[in-house]
């Protein structure tokens, strides 16, 4: 599956948020996208998942455009920035409903065999994290929309998540943002940087020093 969005039209009172927008995004690649606060990032996932709505939008799937938000078809999961899981679920019923095995999970994350009766408040904010990350991740969806998963992951974990996204990229289409930078271009295939409304493919690192997105390390002398 190829995933197109363009002549994306979004702004917050007098201030334009994303105007000059084009990704591509197909299944067996990951797609990353950088960009500092406030460029849009995660606006521009909401406006793919369809539960923000902007002035214009062109989003096609195989070339098709998709008139209905894209939630309403069933094929894509979103994991937003907030909180995921309600407060007082229990791990066991969380993964039942996204019908996922415990047993796989914890036979990668064995720390948290001692969690399955547990409720999400009994979890850290970094535990919680991973439980959500990994649900949406592993949710079987053709399109999957990550919105800083490693945010309050243990770098341990980060790697066991890296390792799972290229395994998972197989099957989806999978678009992920974060801070990281270099997360980012490890686990990416094709990366955008937003900047000023717009989007732009990324290559290198040489490329993020020359948008200004990360610093010259001019040599010692």
């Amino acid at each position: 599956m190829i995933l197109e969005i363009d002549n994306i039209e979004l702004s917050f009172g007098y201030k334009r948020i994303l105007y000059g927008i084009y990704i591509k995004a197909d299944t067996g690649k990951v797609t990353g996208i950088l960009g500092r606060n406030g460029s849009g990032k995660t606006s521009m996932l909401r406006i793919i998942f369809g539960d923000l709505d902007s002035k214009y939008k062109s989003i096609r799937k195989n070339g098709i455009h998709q008139k209905n938000n894209l939630f309403k078809h069933g094929d894509i999961a979103f994991l937003p920035q907030h909180r995921l899981l309600p407060k007082n679920i229990k791990l066991s019923k969380a993964f039942a409903f996204f019908n996922l095995d415990w047993s796989v999970f914890t036979g990668i994350f064995d720390s948290f065999k001692i969690y399955e009766q547990a409720r999400t408040t009994e979890l850290s904010s970094g535990e919680l994290r991973l439980v959500e990350t990994y649900l949406v991740l592993c949710s079987g969806k053709n399109i999957i929309l990550l919105d800083e998963p490693f945010s309050f992951i243990a770098p341990i974990y980060v790697e066991k998540f890296k390792e799972l996204i290229r395994e998972r990229k197989r099957e989806s289409i999978i678009i992920v943002t974060d801070h990281f930078y270099r997360e980012i271009m490890d686990i990416s295939d094709t990366v955008y940087l937003l900047k000023n409304g717009y989007s732009k493919y990324i290559q290198n690192n040489e490329e993020l020093k020359n948008e200004g997105y990360i610093p010259f390390n001019p040599p010692q002398k």
